[in-house]
């Protein structure tokens, strides 16, 4: 039991901490009341502001805050009131902070000190991807790039734009289902940053299950499928099914201007439904009012002075009671690609200003009367012609291409014409060319502006092929300088690396293997020669020697040798429109055989020709006609040429009997008449996809048949055309390619087991060719092809449809330093021997250029 003396002791301890705690309780209230004062929301009072302090900004100007809240010292300041409120709300439209308050630090008397309290949102430091490949994050930068800034603020509409760009990316390729999750995770390296994680979940892809069709009678569901280009259900196997909404919403527009093609004017897609089938898969219905279709009637022509409205009607094309094309109509008034339109026949003639407007008179019943309201306007004469963009090509290189000069009158296709010529000198982008025609009213008068970007020309050939066992690899060394400048040679300001900028040409090209194969040539062309006309001057030389390999001392020792040299003049014809081209070559060769006892050349008689010196002098004429409009894909034109080489007849006016005279005699002086006709016709199926046709013949005769055909200059169909390995052993001949099949894989190309050439071919190409980049620094496109063609020793013999055929694949790829690069895989179906792939399938190589 406690004594009273415990119990007095124990009660004055606890009165003790009661006090203390009393007195500690007492300080905070104070401390709190002085920092904090409490206002009577009941009273307001005002105050005058005697300071402003930002506490918590990190980044932000404090300065820069107070001035948005509108605190000024020494302003009068009402507490409680609406200045405070409506400070906060200004400092939150920025958007920097996630807190804002204001508080009134402390007073003195009606002194009031405010602090601005803030806290700062979190700064981007770096961003990452989950749940995507690796190869897809550079894309999918580019897309959030957009809206993520790195060191910026990180807000909750940044991270949302950001993840919708990416669903927008996936939703493009297919990935209806795509989810994307923002995780914001701290930094702790960086003070108040942040690193953004998308965790990306794509789904499966979606694809179209069906798309049917209601309430279209003139068009088969077929057929409309087929309109809709970017939309495809799953069971079309030759492009991929998904769904865009912005390529779904042109599908359905193409859908209605093809109507309007057949005359149904009034068609619309009065509704269209979407839903997803259990298996995931999209539905389309669309439901079809097609109305009434319309036909042309009566068309009048108003305003028209120049021409008369029979020769505008004859242009026009367009006859009463044929059904109503809107998309006709203005392809025959304003712009068509043949030149066949009203508008054309007048700007032709200078009427720059000229416009028709097709108005619509009257409906009577299914036909529709139009009157052609024209305005002639004055003629334009071309003022200036304006070159820019030719940083290295000489601006007299562009100008002598064009149609279009100062003082004549403006002309459409002129200025179409010009702009083809331009692309056609291979030294600018084609991509990027423009043509403006500011005009001048008050004078009458048109500038026109061609602006081209420079592409490099120039190429280089470096390449190894292997020519078999025997002569191992041979190795080709050239450089095409296509943009030389003769004139600036001793310039060096101009050296780049050679002097260039005239359009003159170069070219330099080696080939060897050391003992078996030697091959050089060079050439120099002046398009322009004088300068006034495009007369273009070529010389070329070149010489080659190929041997057995073996010693001289050896029996086996053979050698092949061939040199010449070449000068041609080549100019553009007035008639019968100047997309002709005459060239004339006069061509000196000298052939040396010892012991080459190859077979190829033989006479016929079937005597090989293995010894002797032979000349072979001749005139080659050449008419071509081009107008293809892109020469490293083209999409539009054609090209057909016509060359027809002759050497003087000398057995005509010889008294010897050739048949009596040993070969290396005969021909000592080689006389033939050799004929070969090209054709090349390229256009436009849909979008970049381009259909190629092609057709060769070739054939040499003799003017004396006791003489025969010359044992040299003729064909020889099959392989891979002019490759290193063919140029090695065949010169002295033409060499034909033809895809899928071997030289030897020909009958006729036969005579035992040696290969031999044919005064007679022909061949026949089909191409589809589609382009996956048309950067003139990188031009690529795919092909498909089938091939028929095959060489006959004798005219007799010929049958131009007894063809070996093949089809295959190829890729082309041109770089404008290393020029044409590509393979071909072609499949023979007339080779000889066992039905398999690998006996009918054939690899092909293309180095440096397309081959013949």
């Amino acid at each position: 039991m406690q004594s009273p003396t415990g119990k007095i002791w124990t009660m004055t301890r606890l009165a003790l901490l009661f006090g203390l705690w009393l007195a500690a309780a007492g300080l905070f209230a104070q401390s709190e009341a002085d920092t904090l004062p409490i206002f009577d929301y009941t009273q307001p009072r005002d105050f005058e502001i005697g300071g402003v302090e930002v506490v918590g900004a990190q980044f932000a100007d404090p300065n820069a805050l107070i001035s948005i809240t509108g605190f000024k010292v020494g302003d009068k300041i009402r507490i409680p009131g609406g200045d405070i409120p409506r400070a906060v709300k200004a400092l939150y439209k920025l958007r920097l902070f996630t807190d804002v308050r204001i508080v009134v630090a402390r007073t003195i008397g009606d002194v009031a000190f405010l602090e601005i309290q803030v806290s700062e949102r979190p700064r981007l430091s770096r961003h990452s991807f989950r749940g995507v490949k690796k190869a897809l994050h550079e894309d999918l930068n580019e897309e959030v790039n957009k809206f993520l800034v790195k060191g910026g603020i990180v807000t909750e509409a940044m991270k949302a734009n950001a993840a919708n760009a990416i669903k927008k990316y996936f939703r493009e390729k297919g990935y209806l289902d795509v989810q994307v999750k923002v995780e914001e995770i701290p930094d702790t390296v960086r003070i108040n940053a942040v690193r953004l994680v998308f965790d990306v979940d794509r789904g499966e892809k979606v694809k179209i299950q069906d798309i049917t069709f209601s309430g279209n009678a003139h068009l088969s569901d077929r057929k409309l499928r087929k309109l809709m280009k970017n939309t495809r259900r799953k069971a079309n196997i030759l492009s991929a099914s998904k769904f865009i909404e912005k390529e779904y919403e042109e599908d359905k527009k193409a859908i209605i201007q093809h109507y309007n093609t057949l005359g149904f004017r009034d068609a619309r897609i009065v509704k269209d439904s979407i839903w997803r089938e259990a298996d995931g898969d999209l539905m389309i219905h669309l439901d079809i009012e097609e109305g009434r279709r319309y036909y042309f009637g009566n068309i009048v022509w108003k305003g028209n002075s120049v021409y008369d409205d029979e020769t505008l009607s004859r242009v026009l094309g367009i006859e009463k009671g044929q059904v109503f094309d809107t998309e006709l109509l203005e392809t025959r008034l304003r712009f068509s690609q043949d030149g066949r339109d009203v508008s054309t026949l007048y700007m032709d003639n200078g009427y720059l200003f000229f416009n028709v407007d097709p108005v619509e008179t009257a409906i009577t019943g299914d036909t529709i009367h139009l009157e052609m309201r024209i305005f002639e306007g004055p003629q334009a004469t071309i003022d200036r012609v304006v070159i820019k963009g030719n940083d290295r090509t000489h601006e007299h290189v562009v100008r002598r291409e064009l149609r279009t000069r100062p003082g004549h009158k403006f002309s459409r296709t002129d200025i179409i014409r010009s702009q083809r010529e331009i692309i056609n000198l291979g030294y600018f982008n084609p991509e990027n060319l423009n043509i403006n025609t500011p005009v001048n009213p008050n004078r009458g008068t048109v500038d026109i502006e061609y602006t081209v970007e420079e592409r490099p020309s120039d190429q280089l050939e470096l390449s190894a092929g292997w020519a078999g066992r025997y002569r191992g690899v041979i190795g080709t060394l050239g450089v095409s300088f296509n943009n030389f400048s003769l004139r600036n040679i001793f310039n060096r300001e101009t050296w780049s690396p050679l002097p260039q900028g005239d359009g003159q040409r170069l070219s330099l090209r080696a080939q060897t293997n050391g003992r078996f194969f030697q091959s050089y040539n060079a050439s120099f062309t002046e398009p322009w020669l004088g300068g006034k006309k495009p007369t273009a001057f070529t010389v070329a030389g070149f010489y080659t020697r190929l041997t057995t390999g073996f010693d001289k001392e050896s029996i086996y020792y053979g050698q092949f040798g061939l040199g010449g040299l070449t000068i041609s003049l080549g100019t553009r014809l007035n008639w019968p429109d100047d997309n002709f081209v005459s060239t004339t070559a006069i061509n000196l060769q000298n052939i040396s055989l010892d012991n080459w006892t190859r077979g190829l050349f033989r006479t016929d008689d079937n005597q090989i020709v293995s010894e002797g010196k032979y000349n072979n002098f001749s005139i080659t004429q050449t008419f071509a006609r081009s107008t293809i409009n892109n020469p490293l894909f083209p999409q539009d034109g054609s090209k057909i040429a016509l060359t027809i080489q002759l050497t003087p007849p000398y057995s005509l006016f010889s008294d010897k009997s050739y048949e009596d005279l040993p070969v290396e005699e005969r021909y000592k002086w080689l006389e033939y008449h050799k004929w070969k006709i090209e054709a090349d016709w390229y256009t436009t199926l849909t979008g970049k996809l381009v259909l190629r046709a092609q057709a060769k013949i070739g054939m040499i005769g003799a003017y004396n048949r006791e003489l025969g055909v010359s044992p040299f200059e003729r064909f020889q169909i099959g392989g891979d055309g002019l490759n290193n390995q063919q140029f090695a052993y065949y010169t002295g001949t033409d060499i034909i390619a033809l895809r899928g099949y071997e030289v030897s894989d020909l009958p006729n190309n036969r005579i035992g087991s040696t290969t031999v050439a044919t005064p007679i071919y022909n061949k026949y190409t089909v191409e589809l060719r589609y382009p996956l980049s048309l950067n003139p620094n990188s031009t690529i496109y795919v092909l498909a092809f089938a091939q028929g063609g095959n060489g006959w020793r004798s005219f007799r013999d010929y049958n131009p449809f007894e063809l070996k055929r093949s089809v295959g694949i190829g890729m082309r790829v041109f770089l404008p330093m290393f020029g044409l690069l590509g393979f071909d895989y072609g499949i023979g179906f007339d080779k000889a021997g066992e039905r398999t792939l690998d006996n009918l399938g054939k690899f092909s190589i293309i180095l440096g250029f397309e081959p013949e």
